[in-house]
C-alpha cells in the first residue's frame, strides 16, 4: 500500500476596503447610488429584506436589478440575477466591467458586509467567463464601509466554469 500525502492548497484574495463611499473612484459612487436606487424599488414584502444591483459596462452603461420576492418562495429571484439577465437580454456587446451591490432592511440593522449568494455568484461567474475578463464586485453594506474584490472567481474558486463543457 502506497502512502498518500494530504497537502493543503490556500487561496489568497486581495480585497480593497474603503471608509466610505466618497473613498471610493467617482465611477463606483455613481454605480452605488444606481444600486441604491434599484434597492429601493424591490420588491420584498415577505423577508422585509431589500437589495439592489447595478451594472456598469465599458461602454458606460449601466443596468439595474432588485430581489424580486414571491409567495411561492423558489419562484423569486435575486437583485443580482435579475440585473445580469436584464443586462444578457438586452444584446448589448459591451462587456460588464463591475457590479455594485446594495442590500438592508427597515426591520433590522445588516451586520458586517453581503456578498451574493452561491446562485448568484455562479450566474455571475458565468458572465465573467463568457467574456474571459474579470468583475469587479462592490459590495455596500449598513456600515460606512465598502469593499471592492477584483474579480467574481475570487468568492467562488471551485465554480463550475463555461470552459468544462466546451467541446474542442
Amino acid at each position: 500500500m502506497s502512502e498518500n500525502k494530504i497537502t493543503t492548497v490556500n487561496f489568497s484574495v486581495d480585497i480593497k476596503k474603503y471608509p466610505s463611499i466618497k473613498d471610493l473612484p467617482e465611477e463606483y459612487q455613481l454605480l452605488l447610488d444606481e444600486a441604491y436606487d434599484a434597492q429601493s424599488k424591490a420588491y420584498a414584502p415577505y423577508s422585509n429584506f431589500k437589495v439592489g444591483a447595478s451594472l456598469l459596462l465599458e461602454n458606460g452603461d449601466v443596468f439595474k436589478g432588485n430581489n424580486q420576492e414571491n409567495a411561492a418562495y423558489p419562484s423569486g429571484l435575486c437583485a443580482e440575477r435579475v440585473a445580469f439577465f436584464a443586462y444578457g437580454a438586452s444584446g448589448i456587446s459591451s462587456e460588464v466591467k463591475a457590479v455594485a451591490i446594495v442590500a438592508g432592511s427597515e426591520a433590522f440593522t445588516l451586520e458586517g458586509i453581503l456578498s451574493p449568494c452561491g446562485g448568484c455568484r455562479q450566474v455571475l461567474a458565468e458572465y465573467e467567463c463568457k467574456q474571459n475578463k474579470p468583475i469587479e464586485l462592490i459590495l455596500k453594506s449598513d456600515s460606512d464601509e465598502v469593499y471592492v474584490i477584483p474579480s467574481v472567481a475570487d468568492t467562488l474558486p471551485f465554480a463550475f466554469q463555461c470552459e468544462f463543457l466546451k467541446k474542442e
